[in-house]
């Protein structure tokens, strides 16, 4: 070989290899075409958002929205027959298995905030929320400072633990926190006495004491400790699928068609026990409705 001749080929092998297009990853609409199926993520016991009928079904608010994006993929991909697969979540794996790709659509409760931003996409807000605790009535707790002391529980991986981590050490509270599994768990050991209180979106509070055996016997506090919007989520970095999922919900919206879905889980009777949450849609929520947004951001949630 002559002299130079090594670093001509190196160079040359090195120009192949920047010149050489990376193959990016499919989409997720290429990942349904090619499965001829979407994967929806859903909750046990996110009440009336995601949880399970007396025939361990998933229903819910957020699974009749994400059905009724399942049915704008249809349309897109042209595959009427396309199956519905259904995952169940947890507070801890709803993130990682949307990223991984286990599941599309991640249909509950989730809080859209920036941080989750940096590691999924968030469709349109489907409700508005706020980050309260429930407690027994004759223990009255109705204030952040009365837990002042106490065990409280709130469930893992949510924004409400993270939260109240925060707001104990910020104001000394002296809080021995203990972190649930799912929200069943966490009202569980309100219900049981290892906790006074349980630290959880309020609307998700509601339900779990709808269904409650002595369901007069507990209150929800008076404090708002934060403001929570709800997002389907998204794998991050899919502006397609995203598009269509956006497109979808808007037009669920401005159809006038979320009127009958709203109420059909928050304001009539819903299964299995046939409980009547009677939560009228909100102002927040009707501005969302009428400017539909994905952002994150609390201020335009509390205007």
């Amino acid at each position: 070989m002559k002299p130079g001749a090594s670093l001509a080929l190196a160079g040359l092998s090195l120009g192949l290899a920047l010149s050489t297009p990376v193959l990016a990853e499919p989409g997720t609409l290429d990942k349904i075409k090619a499965s001829g199926s979407i994967t929806l993520g859903n909750r046990d016991s996110s009440i009336p958002f995601s949880y399970l009928d007396d025939k361990q079904q998933p229903i819910g608010y957020a699974m009749d929205l994400c059905l009724k994006v399942v049915d704008a993929v249809k349309a897109e991909l042209k595959l009427p027959s396309l199956k519905v697969v259904y995952q169940p979540v947890t507070s801890a794996t709803r993130i990682p298995l949307l990223a991984n790709g286990t599941i599309d659509l991640e249909c509950g409760s989730t809080t859209n905030n920036a941080e989750r931003q940096k590691q999924v996409s968030y469709t349109i807000t489907h409700f508005v929320t706020a980050n309260r605790f429930v407690a027994k009535k004759a223990d009255k707790l109705h204030k952040l400072e009365d837990l002042k002391g106490k065990t409280v529980t709130s469930t893992s991986g949510t924004t409400n633990i993270k939260q109240i981590t925060e707001l104990n050490a910020a104001r000394n509270l002296g809080l021995t926190i203990l972190p649930a599994k799912d929200h069943a768990e966490g009202f569980l050991m309100v219900e049981t006495g290892r906790a006074a209180a349980f630290v959880m979106d309020d609307i998700l509070l509601a339900g779990l004491v709808a269904n409650a055996q002595n369901a007069g016997g507990y209150t929800i506090s008076d404090d708002a400790l934060s403001v929570e919007p709800y997002g389907i989520m998204v794998r991050k970095d899919d502006p397609a699928f995203k598009k269509v999922v956006d497109d979808a919900m808007t037009k669920i919206y401005k159809s006038g068609q979320l009127s009958a879905i709203y109420d059909k889980w928050f304001v009539k009777a819903i299964p299995p026990r046939g409980i009547t949450l009677s939560i009228p849609m909100s102002a927040a929520m009707k501005k969302v409705v009428a400017h539909p947004t994905d952002t994150a951001d609390p201020a335009f949630y509390a205007n």
